[in-house]
């Protein structure tokens, strides 16, 4: 850290701040009218739920920071007393762009698709008969108005619950009660129409029809509001049951300390100011919303089965992959040589039938696997309680801190030591995040170990929309390392010196800075260099200070961050040699790709981390080679297409700020719609039994597109 007076050191954007940004860019896909309304709606949804968590864990951060008197400039100059006023303005700003974005941009759309939203005084006679019985029959026996006097106190609200304040008429002053929007009701209703398609919000039918909750009284006002909780709270590792304890957090996380008040714009004063003292909050906390508060409705309501036409056309991932076409035994396949499925345009069923397979194949000895998230209903935790029934060893890390997963990863690692498996929380101090599955197996010359690591969780949910990608091989020296970091997490093992893995906490921070390095002696030796980088995220003040060096001393430095970025390219005397997009599409990109051009020997790595603190310093993170020659070539194609993107990617300027790619006189390429292209190409070929599909150059490519 910084000393308190000590200016930047070097060019450094905040990461909160930063984030805000990236934020922005997702907003822009729910403003862009080139993507389907109800993809519009999902993005300005995920704005919304993005936003959620950015104030549970970051701005309560923040907050806590200035609270407790934190006196030290972040690596950005910022003191945190500077940053949240900062921070404040943004994302008011931000959050007045959302809103823009709903009112002006999607509803009129929504209305031209023949799809209203309506308010209880635009209902037809017809329309208002339904809302009154539905409310009758539906609503008012789940409702509980909760009055606010001396003797009842301000009730415990839910984090992000939504919520009706209503201020009644007392012979001398105002009283209050507060009304829950019940969460487990749908939020929109379908009323009936001509068209079909007219919806009604539950909020709006709770305050039109709030007479019938106070009969007795007269109503003032009546306003929604919401508050969100902060929900980064310390956990006790040093706690005889990290089961409990983890058990104990999640419900210490729903009354955490307030950080946001959303008010319905039109509300009363005299209702603010309540509000604010009961929940014990600050002016800049208050956020006051010109439309429904949660947008999180927009990503449900675009899921709904009748607008599927109003959607991206779906697309199916290729199955079995190129790499697998042909394939009758997927052990012999993965002897044969290395194996990459890139995921969603190659499915990740593959995966799945990888564990299923073992599960039931008699010379499987042996399974552990690290899971970090994973689906609500997943296929995977179902073979490995197969494989466990069928005598199998196996061995899970569940991660057990992984931030808003905690209770559904409790409730599959539960099932898996009922079903027989050994079940490992993970470690004190450290969050497990690396993807690893190790199979143990007995083949005709003796026990073989076959590895899959991957850059993306175990989730099937996820693998459909996250870009990531799985390497399968039974290499020994993988085998060999695998086996001892599955010793490093189930035991007391020491940290081993690796063939070919490279992990953190140890162990990845050294091998970045050597690799950078060896760039930087290879520009100064006029030797081949380069650097190409696909993170989510770059904070890294080290790694950004390497960066700013490899620059200077001449080697090209291309970096690919959907995420938050806080180094700043194109700064004189620092960052003219490097290059950073953000790649923000239909797909979310997640994959970390890491190529260095080494004299002329590129090499490929793969892995689970982004260069952040925390992937570096404080987690159980893998990053592994590429070794197949034909796989480090489908690689580095991988990185020149996602250079190549003019549809997708913006540009980051030296200012900190995004442009979108000039696209004149370029022909358009979408890398997304162009890898599911080479799969479908790929797997065809395979199957026809052709060579694969060599790697175009960065000049073929350039002269293409």
């Amino acid at each position: 850290m910084n000393d308190k007076n000590e200016k930047p050191a070097i060019p450094y954007i905040n990461r909160e701040l930063s984030w805000v940004d990236f934020n922005y860019r997702v907003l822009e896909e729910a403003f862009r009218k080139e993507n389907p309304i109800m993809e519009r709606m999902r993005f300005l949804g995920i704005t919304a739920s993005n936003l959620d968590e950015f104030f549970m864990v970051r701005v309560a951060g923040v907050e806590e920071q200035v609270d407790s008197h934190y006196f030290h400039r972040d690596h950005s100059g910022l003191f945190p007393a500077e940053l949240l006023p900062a921070l404040s303005q943004k994302i008011h700003s931000f959050t007045e762009k959302q809103y823009s974005c709903y009112i002006r941009s999607v509803i009129p759309a929504l209305k031209r698709n023949g799809i209203r939203f309506l308010k209880p005084e635009e209902l037809s006679d017809n329309q208002e008969k339904y809302v009154s019985e539905y409310f009758d029959r539906i609503l008012f026996p789940v409702l509980t108005p909760l009055a606010v006097d001396r003797s009842r106190p301000f009730p415990l609200l839910a984090n992000r619950s939504l919520n009706i304040a209503v201020r009644l008429k007392g012979k001398k002053e105002s009283y209050f009660a507060v009304v829950q929007v019940p969460g487990i009701l749908s939020r929109f209703i379908r009323i009936p129409s001509s068209s079909g398609n007219d919806y009604i919000l539950l909020e709006n039918v709770i305050i039109h029809k709030l007479g019938e909750l106070f009969e007795l009284n007269e109503i003032r006002s009546a306003c929604t509001f919401r508050i969100t909780r902060s929900s980064d709270l310390d956990i006790d590792e040093d706690t005889e049951d990290l089961l409990i304890e983890i058990q104990k957090f999640i419900k210490k996380r729903k009354r955490g300390k307030p950080v946001r008040l959303e008010l319905s714009r039109g509300h009363d004063r005299e209702t603010e100011l309540f509000l604010k003292e009961m929940l014990e909050i600050d002016e800049h906390q208050i956020y006051q919303i010109p439309g429904p508060l949660d947008l999180t409705f927009c990503s449900e309501f675009a899921s709904l089965p009748d607008f599927e036409q109003l959607c991206y056309q779906p697309r199916r991932p290729v199955y079995p992959p190129g790499d697998f076409a042909n394939c009758n035994d997927i052990f012999k396949t993965i002897r044969e040589r290395d194996r990459i499925v890139h995921h969603p345009y190659e499915s990740f069923e593959t995966v799945i039938d990888f564990v299923r397979t073992a599960a039931e194949d008699k010379n499987v000895l042996a399974i552990k696997q690290t899971l970090y998230r994973v689906s609500g209903h997943s296929p995977i935790v179902a073979a490995l309680i197969r494989a466990a029934e069928n005598g199998k060893q196996v061995t899970v890390l569940v991660e057990l801190k992984a931030r808003f997963d905690e209770e559904n990863n409790i409730k599959w690692a539960k099932k898996l030591e009922e079903a027989g498996c050994h079940v490992i929380y993970g470690l004190i101090g450290l969050k497990t995040h690396c993807k690893i599955l190790l199979i143990v197996r007995r083949d005709e010359d003796g026990i073989r170990r076959y590895v899959h690591m991957a850059t993306g969780n175990y989730n099937d949910s996820t693998a459909k929309v996250y870009t990531d990608i799985g390497l399968f091989t039974c290499r020994e020296p993988y085998g060999i390392d695998a086996s001892s970091l599955f010793n490093v997490l189930t035991g007391y093992s020491r940290p081993p010196e690796y063939n070919r893995f490279i992990v953190a906490p140890d162990g990845l921070r050294p091998f970045f800075t050597r690799m950078i390095q060896n760039e930087i002696e290879n520009a100064k030796q006029s030797l081949p260099c380069g650097i190409t980088a696909k993170v989510n995220s770059l904070v890294d003040p080290e790694i950004i200070s390497l960066l700013y060096q490899a620059s200077e001393a001449g080697v090209p430095v291309h970096l690919i961050v959907r995420g938050i970025c806080c180094l700043i390219p194109g700064k004189k005397g620092f960052s003219e040699n490097i290059t950073v997009r953000s790649i923000v599409g239909r797909l979310l990109e997640h994959s970390r790709i890491f190529v260095f051009e080494s004299a002329g020997n590129t090499k490929v790595f793969l892995g689970s981390a982004d260069w952040m603190q925390r992937n570096l310093d404080r987690r159980i993170e893998l990053v592994f080679p590429v070794e197949d020659e034909h796989l480090r070539s489908r690689m580095m194609h991988v990185m020149d297409l996602l250079l190549h993107d003019n549809e997708n990617a913006r540009i980051m300027n030296c200012d900190g700020t995004y442009s979108r790619v000039d696209r004149r006189g370029k022909t358009s390429l979408n890398c997304q719609d162009k890898f599911y292209e080479i799969a479908q190409q790929y797997a065809e070929e395979r199957l026809s039994g052709k060579s694969p599909v060599p790697r175009q150059s960065l000049e073929e490519l350039s002269r293409e597109i």
